[in-house]
């Protein structure tokens, strides 16, 4: 796909697209006309995803990447820049949750997954897609409410996750004069997969979708370019459940 194909069409940019709250944020840009690039490590997942949304005349383009790996994020976003001149909306989904454990039993190369991935792995794609964005763009960052509640046996997700609203933070005043908004997302216990890396019995009937969640944040997305609104919390915290 070229950008001449698309010229008309604001770009969002989702990774960890494939599933969970990325999907949902893929089918809900998509319908309100949005070019949408997916991004994922599977690719037949991505696929997956594709299809779906394709079947809803969607025109989305899936692309692999590790956020985790800054020559696969620089390819990410090179292959981007030959499709479109620029981007509207980057939203860093792609986390990765641990079992539970105390410190004194969390594996190290845990640790450094988690860490690698929602924390620096943010830190990689939003640098990547820089160059890409201009004045009226939005990034939006999915902390989940970890970013601000401590939880038992999560160290690492914990970590990673109120790490990443610090750099959310310092970014927004980093942009602020170039008139690219910065959004925090956290959202509360969401019926997505990655309770089963840590909670598989966790009492999903009693959280909020995924698509609630991405409405919120097509919701906010949308709102007026002077629009004073830096965090979207929506959703139950796990000690509601």
């Amino acid at each position: 796909m070229t950008a001449s194909n698309t010229e008309q069409a604001k770009v969002a940019v989702i990774t960890g697209g494939g599933r969970g709250i990325g999907l949902a944020l893929a089918r809900t840009f998509a319908r309100s006309g949005y070019t949408v690039v997916i991004s994922g490590r599977d690719a037949k997942r991505l696929e997956r995803a594709a299809s779906e949304l394709r079947q809803a005349q969607a025109c989305v383009v899936t692309m692999t990447c590790d956020v985790r790996d800054p020559d696969s994020v620089n390819n990410l976003f090179q292959a981007i820049s030959k499709s479109f001149s620029s981007i509207d909306v980057l939203i860093n989904n792609a986390g990765v949750a641990h079992a539970l454990a105390p410190v004194e039993k969390l594996p190290v190369d845990t640790w450094k997954q988690v860490i690698d991935t929602n924390l620096t792995g943010t830190f990689l794609v939003t640098r990547a897609a820089l160059p890409l964005l201009r004045a009226g763009g939005t990034i939006v960052n999915n902390l989940s409410i970890a970013a601000t509640q401590p939880f038992a046996g999560m160290s690492a997700y914990n970590a990673a996750k109120f790490g990443a609203l610090g750099f959310t933070r310092a970014l927004r005043e980093d942009l602020r004069q170039r008139g690219i908004r910065v959004l925090a997302l956290l959202p509360g216990a969401t019926d997505t997969e990655i309770w089963d890396q840590f909670w598989s019995d966790a009492p999903k009937e009693k959280m909020i979708s995924a698509d609630t969640v991405a409405q919120a944040v097509f919701h906010a997305v949308s709102a007026p370019a002077n629009s004073t609104i830096e965090e979207i919390r929506i959703g139950p915290t796990a000690g509601v459940l």
